[in-house]
């Protein structure tokens, strides 16, 4: 019983512990220190539909040298041809066209974003759904997006938005091209559907509490924990055992009284044969 009651007790402080890293989702009004580059902002009829920021872009083929796109799509002096991105009242499609960049020919990156209600929360919230790159006219890299997501009122910041393990690997290869791609937004913010005055509303952060470091040293501790709990249950069950030893009544064997006689006779007996 005190076994299951630990058990029931480490459960219930995990389940506490991931509770608090979905309230830790929250909102932001400022995602960090001013960036070099204003944000990019696509516009239908008239008013501002998306706004797009990052502190750095880059590309990776394989194993070649890395690809910095960043002034190319952020600097005022080398605008980006944003002119083919969409907005709708449910879908939106952001499209930066570089043109030729080093041996890639007409180089494109494409972001899918999409806005949905939900009923549970009671709120619209918009998601990017994908990052493709478009190369040498007719190749294409398509990256799934995971958990890239915030209500409709805010603007969605992360510190990396990435196809790399190391930084979560929020982007996942969706087509055999994208496996041989690499790519990397340092800084990460966007806005789609509800951009008011050309500026970008108050952030909902990627940020999480259980990272896999500290969600790895949850697990150790709590089979440690289930390991001290075994061994103490062990200890206090020998320990009983022991005291119900020492209570014990000695058990008394009466010798039959017969026996002693017989055992004489059978040695005279043995006499008188010898």
């Amino acid at each position: 019983m005190w076994m299951e009651e630990s058990l029931v007790f480490a459960e219930q402080q995990f389940t506490q512990l991931q509770s608090q890293d979905v309230s830790r989702r929250k909102l932001l009004q400022a995602p960090g220190a001013a960036l070099p580059f204003p944000p990019i902002k696509v516009f239908s009829n008239g008013e501002p539909c998306i706004l797009f920021q990052a502190r750095k872009l880059s590309l990776r083929y394989e194993k070649q040298k890395q690809l910095d796109l960043t002034e190319r799509a952020f600097s005022p002096q080398k605008l980006v041809d944003t002119s083919q991105s969409v907005c709708r009242q449910d879908k939106a499609t952001l499209v930066m066209r570089f043109g030729d960049v080093e041996d890639l020919k007409s180089l494109s990156i494409r972001l899918q974003l999409s806005s949905t209600f939900y009923e549970s929360s009671g709120q619209w919230w918009f998601s990017v759904d994908s990052v493709s790159l478009l190369y040498n006219v007719s190749e294409e890299a398509v990256f799934n997006a995971s958990e890239v997501y915030a209500p409709a009122s805010s603007s969605y910041h992360c510190l990396h938005v990435s196809s790399l393990q190391r930084h979560s690997a929020l982007l996942l290869p969706g087509t055999d091209h994208a496996r041989r791609w690499t790519i990397t937004f340092t800084n990460f913010q966007i806005q789609a559907f509800n951009v008011t005055s050309g500026k970008f509303s108050p952030a909902s952060d990627c940020a999480t509490f259980l990272t896999p470091a500290i969600l790895m040293g949850l697990i150790t501790s709590l089979i440690l924990l289930l390991v001290l709990a075994y061994a103490l249950h062990m200890v206090i069950h020998l320990k009983h055992i022991e005291h119900d030893d020492e209570h014990k009544a000695d058990v008394y064997f009466p010798q039959n009284p017969e026996q002693p006689e017989q055992c004489c006779v059978e040695s005279v007996a043995e006499k008188n044969i010898l």
